[in-house]
């Protein structure tokens, strides 16, 4: 494992506490052998205490702290190296912990609560730096979307995935279900009113086009005026019957036209003859040579203008995005009650989450510490946590030297 400038940084620290630890053995053990044969009736005998029992309380840490990574001085002492043995119990052990206690959904759904996501986020895209910096983002991402999928990739998706498998689907049925859907809706008027709208529109700039079409249906012994008053009569109707069946939305002809679209939905769902006409169709068109290479002129034409509008900033592309990000985070912060939608559906998302992936993620702890051998285990939790136990060696000492003048006292006073 390549260590990183945080592991060295850890480690240096690691290596000073370890130092100041040592120093303050090597302090009490000089006081020791100092006072050693100075009279311990007075005072320097408490000195002398202190300094035994913070040798003694050092030296215990050290053991019980080094007993953790390794065996001490490399004595294959019972219950010691404990982390290098029993790695992945603590792996797993490890592992359930932050299961039961962090990747829980309660406390998830608590922390995005006091999180306030729709509302600082709302707060973060009114400025224009962050939502530049959005559409930097999104432009960057799509770029690199764009440019991993050649030409090749695309032909090939579409004449070896996408045609092979739509021409097996049977599509009779899904396109009756969604055609009755589209009539029982009416969602499809509007498009109705747009043709009607634009045929009416073109009949009205093209009067002499009309007139040349009927013309040439004209008998031939008509005479022409009379071909001038029919022609003109029949075109003045046209006009009038399409403009009445815009106008009108339960013109017979609507309803007509209804009817037939209802009837179509029907067959395709239940006649096998236009089923099995309809799927004929299908197959045809998409088994056509040209379909490949069409799906890839139409590729590369979006992916043509998608490029050249991100690297436009005046772009509508940049402009529009930069108005729907600024009545987004509006939004965020005004609205409550969309907002409070929206962090509903996030603690939702998170909940199911948590619930459907939280002890698969948990696992990786677990698994990342089997792949680990024990002795790699051990550096790297010490390496973490090593100098803040390097604190219980300084404590021991201290606590051991001022046991040890309790414990002269204690001893002066009983003598």
């Amino acid at each position: 494992m390549v260590p990183s400038p945080a592991d060295a940084a850890r480690r240096s620290g690691l290596r000073r506490m370890r130092v100041v630890a040592l120093a303050l053995l090597g302090f009490a053990a000089v006081v020791f052998l100092a006072t050693l044969r100075l009279d311990h009736d007075g005072v320097w005998g408490y000195v002398n205490t202190a300094a035994e029992a913070a040798m003694v309380g050092a030296l215990a840490d050290w053991f019980a702290v080094t007993a953790l990574f390794r065996h001490p001085l490399g004595l294959p002492v019972p219950h010691t190296a404990i982390i290098p043995r029993r790695k992945n119990e603590i792996g797993r052990n490890l592992q359930e912990f932050v299961t039961e206690n962090f990747l829980t959904e309660e406390i998830a759904r608590e922390r995005l609560a006091a999180a306030r996501v729709g509302q600082r986020v709302g707060a973060w895209l009114g400025v224009p730096g962050h939502r530049r910096r959005v559409r930097t983002e999104v432009v960057r991402v799509a770029r690199a979307g764009l440019g991993r999928m050649s030409d090749d990739e695309v032909r090939a998706l579409v004449a070896d995935f996408l045609v092979p498998r739509l021409v097996r689907e049977p599509v009779a049925p899904i396109a009756g279900t969604l055609l009755e859907g589209i009539v029982d809706e009416q969602t499809h008027h509007g498009l109705v009113d747009l043709g009607l709208e634009q045929l009416r529109e073109w009949l009205a700039d093209n009067p002499g086009t009309y007139a040349a079409v009927l013309g040439e249906r004209a008998p031939w012994w008509s005479p022409p005026w009379v071909d001038e008053k029919v022609i003109g009569w029949t075109y003045q109707q046209v006009l009038a019957w399409l403009r009445d069946i815009h106008d009108d939305p339960r013109h017979p002809a609507r309803q007509a036209f209804d009817d037939l679209l209802r009837r179509l939905a029907a067959d395709l769902q239940t006649d096998p003859e236009v089923m099995s006409r309809a799927e004929a169709l299908k197959e045809r068109l998409l088994t056509h040579p040209q379909v490949p290479e069409t799906a890839l002129g139409l590729w590369q034409s979006f992916r043509a203008a998608l490029t050249a509008a991100m690297d436009d900033e005046g772009s509508y592309f940049h402009t529009r995005g930069d108005e729907l990000l600024e009545h987004l985070g509006r939004h965020l912060v005004e609205d409550e009650v969309w907002r409070g939608r929206l962090e509903a559906r996030l603690g939702e998302a998170v909940s199911f989450f948590v619930n459907t992936y939280g002890s698969e993620l948990a696992e990786v702890i677990s698994v990342t510490v089997d792949r680990w051998d024990g002795k790699e285990a051990a550096e790297r939790i010490e390496l973490h946590v090593g100098r803040d136990l390097q604190f219980i060696r300084i404590n021991g000492t201290i606590v051991g030297a001022l046991a040890g003048i309790g414990i002269h006292a204690l001893a002066q006073v009983a003598g």
